[in-house]
């Protein structure tokens, strides 16, 4: 079993997972007041927003890459003005 996380450990990882200030704040707090379920909801809660942006971007990287291959294929529409 490893060694607990320094503090110092601790808010360089809150840092790292991109939480935003205030949340920041909110979760030293509830460490501070060893509110567990709090901690883990704020985590989960940044998990959740990060995971919805992969989901985002993954669909915009298949839209592009759909593109590419109606170009390659030569489907496009062709415009005339």
């Amino acid at each position: 079993m490893g060694s607990k996380m320094t503090v110092q450990e601790l808010m360089l990882n809150l840092k790292a997972c991109g939480l935003e200030e205030e949340k920041f704040e909110e979760y030293l707090s509830n460490w501070k007041s060893g509110k567990t379920e709090e901690q883990l909801k704020l985590l989960s809660e940044k998990r959740q927003i990060i995971l919805d942006n992969i989901h985002k971007q993954e669909k915009q990287i298949n839209c592009l890459d759909y593109l590419v291959y109606q170009i390659e294929k030569g489907r496009l529409p062709i415009y005339l003005f």
